[in-house]
């Protein structure tokens, strides 16, 4: 398998970055850190989502966010719609694209959205039937894809079976999340390989949760796979409500040092991709996560 000479970033940060903070962001610092992400060359944003605030209230400015947001051209503005209302609220907000999201696990499955895997799917239906007539284009997730916190290991059968539904029913892409971080380089070169029997690998992305410090090492394993899509976050902000102990999303920074440095494409400066982490890091009054970050601003002052 040849590896990818260019790589598709799919920028999270403003949506499964920010989505467990506890304090409140302000729509204006939002707005500012995907601006920020824009300017640094990021060609895909996830904004936000459009759940109930009673479950993630830090999503709740969602919809005055894309009201406020500059649209650079070339850049895709998108927010995860997890069910119809949701599509219906982010589609009277202009976003041009969303993502829905299932789990490969049926604990977590329960845990996070109190339904079955077959039943999550099931409802999916109403909303690409909406989403097709809108030609609003869909992303898939799919959640706990090397480990969940309730059943432990998963089988990448299991994973290749959700994978394949999402597909079918009109998701263009697949995202494969290990949710909780606990995946290894091994487990994720057979997670790719069974999936990939199924769905084309250029329609696959990856999602590296960096609990136990293995997510640049699974994404490596993946472009070796031939994998060229992945989803990353900016300063490596996030973790998961329902997976305890769940560490953010692996940084794009980082992501982006290891790019640089393979000589794959990605079209993002890297430099600027540092400011706009280390901004948003003053705001929420944290330490940036990204290492790439902590060790070009202290080489710096």
């Amino acid at each position: 398998m040849n590896m990818p000479t260019r790589v598709r970033l799919v920028e999270v940060g403003p949506r499964d970055g920010l989505q467990n903070e506890k304090q409140p962001i302000g729509v204006e610092d939002k707005v500012r850190l995907v601006n920020d992400l824009a300017e640094a060359g990021l060609g895909y944003i996830e904004v936000g989502s459009f759940v109930s605030p009673k479950w993630v209230p830090q999503m709740a400015g969602s919809a005055e966010v894309f009201a406020r947001l500059p649209r650079r051209d070339g850049v895709v503005y998108a927010a995860l719609a997890p069910n119809l209302k949701g599509l219906e609220a982010a589609l009277e907000s202009g976003v041009e694209e969303v993502a829905v999201f299932a789990a490969a696990s049926e604990a977590f499955s329960q845990r996070n959205i109190n339904c079955s895997i077959a039943e999550s799917l099931q409802r999916f239906g109403p909303l690409m039937e909406l989403a097709g007539a809108r030609r609003v284009r869909v992303r898939g997730y799919v959640s706990c894809v090397l480990g969940c916190p309730y059943e432990g290991e998963v089988a990448p059968q299991r994973v290749a079976e959700v994978a394949r539904e999402l597909f079918a029913m009109g998701c263009y892409e697949v995202s494969l999340g290990d949710t909780i971080g606990t995946g290894t380089a091994g487990a994720t070169r057979r997670l790719f390989e069974t999936v990939g029997r199924d769905v084309p690998r250029e329609r696959l992305a990856g999602h590296f949760h960096d609990t136990y410090g293995q997510a640049l090492a699974n994404l490596y394993a993946s472009l070796l796979e031939g994998v060229s899509v992945f989803d990353a976050s900016v300063a490596g902000l996030g973790g998961c409500p329902y997976a305890k102990g769940a560490t953010g999303n692996v940084a794009t920074e980082d992501v982006l040092y290891l790019l640089n440095g393979l000589g794959i494409e990605t079209g993002v400066d890297l430099d600027r991709l540092i400011a706009a982490g280390q901004r948003i890091c003053q705001v929420l009054g944290k330490e940036n996560g990204s290492r790439v970050a902590r060790a070009r601003l202290a080489s710096t002052g």
